[in-house]
């Protein structure tokens, strides 16, 4: 019911809008992913998804 009103958004990004585009700098210079992973204390697989995003 809640999603069908759009009441229900999901859980919150991890990361601040700040952090997410120097994550998407510092990854476009070759900076290891797994690295970056550690550093900001997401899975690899959450990397993947604020790379793949224009945000």
């Amino acid at each position: 019911m809640a999603k069908q009103r759009g009441a229900h958004r999901g859980r919150k990004k991890a990361l601040s809008t700040e952090q997410i585009e120097e994550l998407q700098k510092r990854a476009g210079t070759g900076e290891q992913k797994a690295k970056l992973a550690r550093e900001y204390g997401i899975s690899r697989e959450t990397l993947y998804q604020y790379l793949r995003t224009d945000n």
